[in-house]
């Protein structure tokens, strides 16, 4: 199992000492605790763990509010323990994006896959939005690109191919990528108009 950087959130010490325990047992580093849900969220962003483990109720903010925040800034995948695994619990923590959800007592046999599966699912997902995030920067270069070789064909009357090749020329001429160029060819033409 792939060894973590973990932080532990509940405001009972002697949960914190238990996980904490067992999770070093296990070969993880617990590198920070957390008493409530304040302590945790600014610990998260300080300490950028691989996963966050937080009690689902805790003094100042909720463990769901936590993971909330912790997922929406992609610091940290989150993890969810509880006493109460009420229907509602389960789905504000599966609303907030939270990746596991376990109930108390915890049991090692619990804890490793729901780690190995949150750590996993993480990645994926941030995996997926830098794939899409890239797509859509690629999409919106063909878009500037395609712009701007409709305009040189409206003024200097070139084919398309030739309106192209003079966008990539420049480009290489000037060490920029040929969106940039696309770009500033089309400012240009807004600014002569």
């Amino acid at each position: 199992m792939e060894q973590a950087k973990l932080l532990i959130a509940d405001d009972e010490s002697l949960v914190r000492l238990d996980l904490r325990r067992l999770l070093t047992e296990m070969g993880h580093e617990v590198v920070g605790e957390a008493e409530n849900g304040q302590q945790a969220l600014a610990l998260a962003r300080s300490l950028r763990p691989d996963l966050a483990i937080l009690d689902i109720r805790m003094p100042h903010l909720s463990g769901v509010a936590v993971a909330r925040t912790l997922l929406a800034e992609r610091v940290a995948p989150v993890l969810v323990l509880t006493g109460y695994p009420e229907p509602e619990h389960i789905e504000q923590a599966n609303e907030a994006g939270v990746l596991a959800f376990l109930a108390k007592p915890f049991r090692r046999e619990d804890l490793e896959p729901a780690i190995a599966i949150g750590l996993s699912r993480f990645r994926e997902m941030v995996a997926l939005e830098n794939e899409v995030q890239n797509l859509n920067e690629r999409m919106e270069a063909r878009k500037l690109v395609g712009r701007a070789k409709a305009i040189l064909i409206e003024q200097h009357g070139l084919a398309e191919r030739e309106a192209f090749r003079r966008i990539q020329a420049q480009s290489q001429a000037l060490g920029k990528p040929v969106h940039e160029i696309a770009r500033a060819i089309i400012t240009a033409s807004e600014i002569g108009a």
